[in-house]
């Protein structure tokens, strides 16, 4: 099983034994943030910093006037890096010294550009802008992350890109002294991550539902469990909703140098929103490999995984998105990598190289070394 590391640039750079660190786990490569939305982010292996507070989305590259001229949504330079190309810095530094390099992309998730533009943003059936959600049925959402992508992974001495938000996201958000745990159930967040945007709108009427009757049932969903959408508009906003996200890989995996290996987050859940958008068959004519997430240790886990194996080629490879970070135990971390083995990953990806401080660690290696047995 090939097993990969995450990490952002800062961990890279600045810190003279993260690449030996990487190196003794025996990973394959890095995934390493190119372009990432917003994050307070801890830094504990570092030796000049305990914390990273990235305040906004943002491209880890130069921000190139000829790339974007024209556009309303651009990404934003981060500031609180002093180099302008710290993701080109950090994976010149690994490449060099043997370790292989995935650009880790994520797509829609901007919240400064949905604040901006909320035109393009993700709307909910009371009206409300999600602005850290881009809309997939925008156009323009689609050019924007496109370009993104090839900005991120442009001269690189790169082995693959990732795609995270490769689609909609929806309700759930972690957000700054969020109070929304609990609020609304599972049904009742589903429903209020259908994005209600002009653009989807226009889709569902054209896949013959009626916009107005299917916002109002939509409302009535999320107040009532008495209550509940006809199975043929809840098949219209799904498809129309799978629409978009198809065109929205097309548009950024043409974008992409040819050979560069594709892989893709997503979920075997049809109605799943945000980083792991939900996952169609066709998506396996696309790109390389899909990772499901994978952090809860229990039997679910490895069930999910079963299911994405079930809907893909069998040339596409299935990887595991597994983290080391709290509430994770040591004891059941092992197992739990053994059964998502038996279930069909063919990858592991292990969250978080810089994350993971030295209490930490250690899982990693735990979970590297059961990976490869």
């Amino acid at each position: 099983m090939r097993v990969l590391v995450h990490a952002y640039p800062w961990d890279v750079i600045g810190d003279p034994l993260f690449t030996a660190r990487v190196q003794t786990l025996g990973a394959e490569g890095v995934n390493l943030a190119a372009a990432y939305h917003t994050v307070r982010a801890a830094t504990p292996w570092h030796p000049e910093r305990a914390y990273m507070d990235a305040r906004h989305s943002a491209l880890y590259r130069p921000v190139r006037e000829e790339a974007w001229r024209g556009r309303r949504l651009v990404p934003a330079a981060p500031a609180w890096m002093e180099d302008a190309d710290a993701f080109g810095t950090a994976a010149r530094a690994l490449a060099g010294a043997g370790v292989p390099v995935t650009a880790w992309i994520v797509l829609t998730h901007a919240s400064r550009l949905g604040e901006a533009h909320p035109d393009v943003s993700v709307v909910n059936c009371f009206g409300e802008h999600y602005p850290w959600a881009l809309c997939p049925s925008r156009a323009e959402v689609r050019e924007y992350a496109a370009t993104l992508a090839a900005e991120a992974v442009r001269d690189l001495p790169l082995a693959g890109a990732l795609l995270e938000a490769c689609g909609q996201l929806g309700a759930d958000h972690g957000g700054h002294h969020d109070k929304t745990d609990g609020a609304y159930d599972a049904r009742a967040r589903r429903m209020l991550s259908v994005c209600c945007c002009a653009a989807c709108r226009d889709g569902w009427e054209a896949g013959g539902a009626d916009p107005g009757r299917t916002v109002r049932d939509l409302r009535a969903a999320v107040r009532s469990r008495e209550h509940d959408l006809d199975a043929e508009t809840a098949a219209t906003i799904l498809a129309v909703r799978h629409q978009a996200a198809d065109e929205l890989r097309h548009q950024v995996v043409a974008a992409l140098p040819t050979g560069l290996r594709v892989a893709l987050h997503a979920s075997p859940d049809p109605w799943a929103t945000g980083a792991n958008p939900g996952l169609r068959p066709p998506a396996g004519k696309d790109v390389d490999a899909v990772i499901v997430q994978c952090w809860p240790t229990g039997q679910e886990s490895a069930d999910r995984l079963r299911v994405a194996r079930r809907m893909l080629p069998e040339q596409v490879a299935l990887g595991a998105y597994v983290t080391v970070l709290p509430p994770v135990r040591q004891e059941d971390l092992v197992p739990h990598v053994r059964r998502l083995a038996e279930a069909g990953a063919e990858e592991i990806h292990l969250y978080h190289a810089g994350l993971a401080g030295p209490a930490r660690h250690g899982l990693l290696a735990d979970a590297a070394l059961a990976a490869a047995r």
